[in-house]
């Protein structure tokens, strides 16, 4: 009888044996650096030459060693300052920042890669605080069909300079957007940091239909507190980062012309999802319009606020104070197919966009308030990789300062996210997640649209810079 020996992480006549505990360790960590993968056990007596053993069993090949790498950035902007500072340099080994400062203080290590920005200017990863990466789903697509097209879109927002984003839920998905998030954490794939929301919990109005089973792809149904806490758990037992939430629905207007939003959850019921949500040690997301749903999400403490068609100064001001965030997603809720839906549902007397106009702007006016930069791009009328459209909006239509904005999609909702300590700024001891672009977007915010050079955790993902020149020291 020959006997086999299975080595723990060794893939073997297809068994895969791996520590579920370590896995899990390495999936639910926040802002996880890449999981090391070991090697092989020796003699290596299988196909070429001796390969890597990844942390979910299985043998890959091997990771190259950890580089020092200097960039040099003709400007860098500062998002802990909003300042743009010139001739820096930024050195990082493997993942992380391990200096940065004006070059004539910040010496580069001899025989470290030096890639040239020296024309450019260089700024932390950009961050989207509101994406969906899987596109709704239709009743024909496949799960595989679906996940390929969620692959697309975190590359697709990752050559665009997003290295980090959070996903406001799975349309339709399940949990879906759990495996994305896990499969870039552990290198499987390219794509954004991503925190995720899973499937969200809705609220039913209508007692269920048996003749009607609910989509277990689609949002939570809920219709008592009980069931909101229970559904908390589920989210967070499958793994997710967020819980997110809609407190209103649609909108319409009066005869009169005043808008008004539908209620969802009671404020009972909201309460306990939020505070459940909190007793678990996660955030919760609020999908807000307006009216009693607005009020009661703010009243109830929600940690970030999304959209807020009709936020008041009163409710800003109370946000500032409990500390809230507020994600506008301006261009998702600006786009002109919400003039065609008001014209057609009011004979072209009443308009939303003018009042959403209003309040960001009031928003981005309001002393200490944090306001973030968030798409809502979902892939239907907001493609991906084009969400840097959301800084030019806030900039030109709310009157944000380009300084204020590049702060907003950086450090601001890195803060949002908890993660302010790994990304959000070019600081000793982050990510080395860094963007570039050829001019200067201070003076033209419009030039985040135009990313040349982007670099993940000390990976170039993307270098289009003529100038982008790699050598090394002597």
């Amino acid at each position: 009888m020959i006997r086999v020996k299975v080595v723990p992480g060794i893939s073997v006549g297809g068994a895969v044996l791996f520590s579920a505990v370590l896995c899990s360790t390495l999936l639910s960590a926040q802002a996880p650096a890449t999981p090391g993968r070991q090697p092989a056990p020796a003699p290596w007596r299988f196909a070429g030459t001796r390969p890597c053993v990844g942390p979910e069993g299985g043998v890959l090949q091997c990771p190259p060693a950890p580089r020092v790498v200097a960039v040099r950035a003709g400007r860098l902007f500062d998002s802990n300052t909003g300042q743009m500072l010139s001739k820096q340099v930024v050195v990082l080994t493997g993942e992380r920042i391990t200096d940065v400062g004006p070059e004539a203080q910040v010496k580069i290590p001899a025989g470290a890669q030096v890639i040239d920005l020296s024309q450019a200017t260089v700024l932390p990863g950009l961050i989207d605080a509101h994406t969906h990466i899987y596109n709704t789903r239709r009743p024909n697509w496949t799960t595989e069909r679906s996940t390929l097209m969620a692959i697309q879109n975190a590359q697709a927002d990752l050559q665009a300079g997003f290295t980090a984003a959070r996903d406001m839920s799975s349309h339709g998905n399940g949990y879906g957007d759990i495996d994305i998030r896990n499969a870039i954490n552990l290198g499987d794939i390219d794509g954004p940091r991503l925190q995720v929301a899973g499937r969200g919990i809705a609220w039913g109005a209508k007692p269920p239909d048996p003749a009607a089973p609910e989509n277990p792809l689609a949002g939570a149904v809920i219709r008592s507190a009980e069931e909101g806490r229970a559904a908390v758990r589920e989210h967070v037992e499958r793994g997710v980062d967020w819980i997110k939430l809609y407190p209103t629905g649609g909108y319409s207007f009066t005869p009169a012309g005043e808008a008004q939003y539908v209620l969802m959850y009671p404020l009972p019921v909201l309460q306990a999802l939020i505070d459940e949500t909190h007793r678990l040690g996660r955030k919760a997301a609020c999908h807000n319009f307006g009216g009693d749903g607005l009020q009661y999400a703010i009243t109830a403490g929600c940690d970030t606020i999304e959209h807020g068609y009709g936020l008041t100064q009163a409710q800003l001001d109370t946000m500032v104070q409990k500390g809230l965030f507020f994600d506008p997603t301006l261009v998702r809720y600006t786009e002109p197919y919400m003039d065609d839906n008001d014209a057609k549902n009011t004979g072209g007397k009443f308009r939303m966009i003018p009042i959403f106009d209003k309040a960001v702007a009031m928003a981005v006016a309001t002393k200490g308030l944090k306001t973030m930069v968030g798409s809502g791009a979902d892939g239907s009328t907001f493609p991906h990789g084009t969400q840097a459209l959301e800084f030019e909006s806030l900039v030109k239509r709310s009157h944000m300062s380009p300084a204020r904005a590049i702060q907003a999609g950086t450090i601001v909702n890195a803060e949002a996210m908890g993660w302010q300590g790994q990304v959000g700024s070019i600081t000793k001891g982050k990510f080395a997640d860094l963007v570039a672009v050829s001019g200067d977007p201070l003076a033209d915010i419009t030039e985040l649209q135009r990313v040349k050079f982007v670099m993940k955790g000390g990976k170039v993902i993307r270098n289009d810079l003529a100038q982008g020149a790699v050598g090394s020291t002597r």
